[in-house]
């Protein structure tokens, strides 16, 4: 244990750039608004919403109302994505031909308070419409598809999203948990391959022989950074110590990991990805409750997502093994 706390003091002085975190943080974005303008106002002051005292003038402006095939748009490279948002049969009359000409997503979202809330399985792609219906323009009205959705399509600002659109924060969280579960599962593949079938140590030594249970803590320690600054906080390495707790549970995950691996050879390899993926998400659903709430979970809630976690990852690998048993 105390070789594994030295290697994350190396790790956290020479490999965590907090620098490009905060760069990050001042990446430009903007999102159209359009339709009725009741509710385009409504949408505007509920993403302007969280902020402890004024709106920064930056969070303003990545915000912009227009009105379709009536005034010109001047785009820039920091559009992405159009919101329309309509009562029950506005949609019918849009003049969504205008909009599609500017090539970004385009969510045309209803509100309709009696209605059953739906929308697409995945975000629209540029000059696309995606139709949702929702019942309110509230956060818990909109945190189902049309938010992650949002978030999708803002791929490469999310941080700078959440630090200025503050009801959108959760959503950035778990977008940014979810990338780094698939960064950990990449490393752990990879490290399992080295490990059951040493020819590939020739050609991914260098990689390997960092130590995947390192460059997993790695990415866990900078999804507690991007979650920090997503959250309004400015990204220092001193607050990470706070969190070091969130990150501990880790090695648990990385430790059963290796050790199912080496009971099961060949199952081995998915279980040790697989738990290294259900490890990150537990890590990033830690931090992110810590500051919505402003305190750790509780040992019972963090058992409760372990648990749920780990069988999680367990049926994944069962499924794989079986698939390739039958092969």
């Amino acid at each position: 244990m105390a070789t594994a706390t030295g290697e994350i003091l190396r790790l956290v002085r020479k490999g965590i750039d907090v620098r490009a975190v905060h760069a990050h943080t001042r990446k430009p974005f903007r999102l159209y608004l359009c339709g009725d303008p009741a509710l385009v106002a409504s949408m505007r002051s509920l993403l302007l919403s969280g902020h402890d005292e004024s709106v920064p003038p930056d969070a303003a402006a990545c915000l912009e109302t227009i009105v379709p095939g009536m005034a010109q748009v001047t785009m820039t490279r920091e559009g992405r994505a159009i919101l329309f948002l309509g009562r029950r049969g506005d949609a019918l009359g849009a003049d969504f031909d205008s909009l599609r000409s500017l090539e970004l997503p385009i969510f045309a979202i209803t509100v309709d308070e009696g209605a059953q809330p739906s929308g697409p399985a995945s975000p629209p792609a540029a000059g696309v419409i995606g139709e949702y219906v929702v019942t309110a323009v509230t956060k818990e009205a909109l945190r189902g598809r049309v938010f992650p959705h949002i978030v999708e399509r803002c791929k490469g600002v999310e941080i700078a999203v959440g630090r200025r659109l503050p009801v959108m924060r959760e959503t950035v969280a778990a977008k940014l948990t979810r990338d780094a579960a698939n960064n950990a599962l990449k490393v752990a593949l990879a490290s399992a391959v080295v490990d059951h079938i040493p020819v590939f140590g020739l050609v991914l030594g260098a990689f390997a022989s960092a130590g995947d249970m390192v460059a997993i803590t790695g990415i866990q320690m900078m999804l507690l950074l991007h979650v920090e600054a997503a959250y309004g906080r400015d990204p220092d390495v001193q607050h990470l110590w706070q969190l070091l707790p969130v990150v501990g549970g880790g090695f648990g995950w990385r430790m059963l990991a290796r050790e199912l691996s080496g009971f099961i050879p060949v199952a081995g390899i998915a279980i040790k990805g697989a738990i290294a993926y259900a490890g990150t998400i537990v890590v990033g659903e830690g931090v992110t409750f810590y500051y919505e709430h402003g305190r750790h979970m509780s040992a019972g809630q963090a058992s409760s997502i372990y648990e749920n976690t780990k069988k999680d990852a367990l049926d994944f690998a069962r499924e794989l093994m079986n698939r390739v048993t039958k092969r």
